[in-house]
C-alpha cells in the first residue's frame, strides 16, 4: 500500500503552506463592420499591441493573457483591455519587444501580477506614464520551497479562484481611478465576477474531492500549482520550482522518480508552455501515466480548450481528476 498522501506531507508540499464579431448587412456597412470585427477579435485573442484607433476609451495593458481576461470581466465595455503576451507565450522568461514598449507608452493603466513574475516590468514601463497596479496586492503569497528560488514568493496566485476575487477588486479600484465616471460599474462587475469565481472554486474542490486519499499527489513539471493544491487539499511535487533556463536537473529528476514510485502516483502532468520531455522521462522510468497538459501561465486561442480563466480552472480540475482516478 502506498504511503499516506495527506496535504500536510512535508515532501515538497507548498500546497500545505502555502488565463467573434458579427458582420452587418449592406455594402455601405461592410467596411466598418470588418474593422469592428478585427478590433474585437484582436482584443479577445490577447493581441500584444494596443490599437492605433482612438475610440475615446482608456487603454489598459495587462502583462499576460490570464490577467487580461480577468481585467476584461471587470472592465466590461468601458475601456480597451489588451494582453502584452499572446496565447501560448511563456511569461517567466519574456523579454518585451520594441512594439511592447510602444504599447506601454500608450497605455493609461498597466496591470501586472507581481510576486516576482514580471522581472522585466521596469524595462517595459521605462517610457510610460501609465498608472501601474499590482493585481496581487493584499494577497498572502505562498513560498517556493525548493531550488535557488527557495523562500521567495510563488507568483502563481491566480491558480486559486479565491485569490482572483481579490485580483478583481484591486483591478476595479484601479479602473475607477483612471475612469471615475464608470467606477460603480467596475465595482459591480467585480462583484458579479466574484460570484462566478465562488462557483468555479466550489466546482474545483468538488471535482478533486473524488480523488482517493492514497492518490492525492499532484506531480507536475513546474511548481505552479501550490495555490490550487492548497485549495483542493492535494500534495504537490514538482520537477522544478519555477520555469527557468536550467529546469530539470538530474538530481531533481531522480527525486521525482523516487517520489512517484514511493507514493504510487498514477499520473504525471506538465504545463502547456514548457517542454514535455521531463514528464515523458518520468513516465517511462516509473510506469506512471502521462496525465496530459495543464494550463497555468497562458490561455489558449479562442478556439482552444481554455480561452478564459474560468475555462482554465475547469479544464485543469477535470484533467487532474481524470488523471488521478482513471
Amino acid at each position: 500500500m502506498a504511503p499516506s498522501l495527506a496535504p500536510s506531507s512535508p515532501t515538497h508540499n507548498p500546497g500545505s503552506r502555502f488565463t467573434a464579431s458579427r458582420h452587418r448587412r449592406r455594402r455601405a456597412r461592410i467596411l466598418p463592420a470588418i474593422a469592428t470585427a478585427l478590433a474585437v477579435g484582436l482584443t479577445a485573442s490577447g493581441c500584444s499591441a494596443l490599437s492605433d484607433d482612438d475610440n475615446g476609451k482608456k487603454d489598459v495593458l495587462a502583462t499576460f493573457t490570464v490577467l487580461a481576461d480577468i481585467a476584461r470581466n471587470v472592465a466590461g465595455d468601458h475601456v480597451n483591455v489588451n494582453s502584452l503576451t499572446k496565447p501560448g507565450t511563456e511569461i517567466h522568461g519574456y523579454d518585451p519587444t520594441p512594439s511592447d514598449l510602444k504599447s506601454a507608452a500608450k497605455a493609461d493603466l498597466i496591470i501586472s501580477n507581481g510576486l516576482g513574475l514580471e522581472h522585466w516590468l521596469d524595462k517595459l514601463t521605462s517610457n510610460s506614464d501609465a498608472k501601474r497596479v499590482v493585481a496581487t496586492d493584499g494577497i498572502e503569497p505562498l513560498p517556493i520551497t525548493d531550488g535557488e528560488a527557495s523562500g521567495e514568493d510563488n507568483p502563481h496566485a491566480w491558480m486559486s479562484p479565491t485569490n482572483v476575487k481579490k485580483y478583481a477588486t484591486t483591478i476595479a479600484k484601479a479602473l475607477g481611478d483612471i475612469d471615475p465616471d464608470h467606477k460603480d460599474d467596475y465595482n459591480d462587475n467585480a462583484k458579479k465576477y466574484s460570484a462566478k469565481l465562488d462557483t468555479i472554486g466550489n466546482d474545483l474542490r468538488a471535482d478533486l474531492e473524488t480523488v482517493p486519499q492514497d492518490k492525492r499527489a499532484l506531480v507536475t513539471c513546474e511548481g505552479a500549482f501550490s495555490y490550487l493544491a492548497k485549495d483542493a487539499g492535494l500534495t504537490e511535487h514538482y520537477i522544478w520550482p519555477v520555469n527557468a533556463e536550467t529546469e530539470a536537473t538530474p538530481q531533481r529528476m531522480k527525486e521525482t522518480e523516487e517520489f512517484v514510485r514511493e507514493h504510487q502516483v498514477p499520473a504525471v502532468f506538465c504545463e502547456s508552455t514548457v517542454d514535455s520531455g521531463p514528464r515523458e522521462q518520468i513516465v517511462r522510468a516509473t510506469g506512471a501515466k502521462d496525465g496530459g497538459i495543464l494550463y497555468v501561465d497562458s490561455l489558449s486561442d479562442q478556439d482552444g480548450p481554455v480561452p478564459t480563466y474560468l475555462d482554465l480552472i475547469r479544464y485543469d480540475a477535470d484533467t487532474i481528476s481524470k488523471g488521478l482516478t482513471s
